[in-house]
């Protein structure tokens, strides 16, 4: 099973929907990660064998994060006047086309109707 980290700049109700739909996740709200950099959230991520999903461009920094030295960042880049529902249904839309070994070690970029893939060499 593909397992998510969840970001706090995404909504709440992502995690939900990912188990909802097969996924399991974990939301870093709920680990007391509220507030807390880039790194620990990042590792967090790592130490739980996650794919990272965030809106935060600061994980698409590929010297900080190159490609292939994490299970997966996954960067949701949506106006901010989409509403939860459209953006997570826009997340499940995504995923639902690719494959565990698409985020394995990749940076993944979703955006309405696009979705690119930097892949690890």
């Amino acid at each position: 099973m593909i397992k998510f980290v969840i970001d706090e700049d995404m909504p709440r109700s992502t995690a939900r929907v990912l188990k909802a739909n097969g996924f399991d996740s974990l939301d870093v709200r709920d680990y007391g990660l509220r507030g807390k950099d880039d790194e620990e959230v990042f590792e967090f991520a790592q130490r739980n064998n996650a794919i990272l999903l965030t809106g935060d461009w600061g994980f698409g920094n590929l010297l900080h994060f190159p490609v292939g030295s994490h299970l997966g960042i996954v960067i949701a880049h949506f106006p901010n006047e989409i509403s939860s529902a459209e953006l997570n249904n826009q997340i499940l839309k995504a995923f639902r086309n690719l494959t565990e070994g698409d985020f394995k070690g990749n940076l993944i970029i979703l955006e309405p109707g696009k979705l690119r893939i930097r892949r690890k060499p």
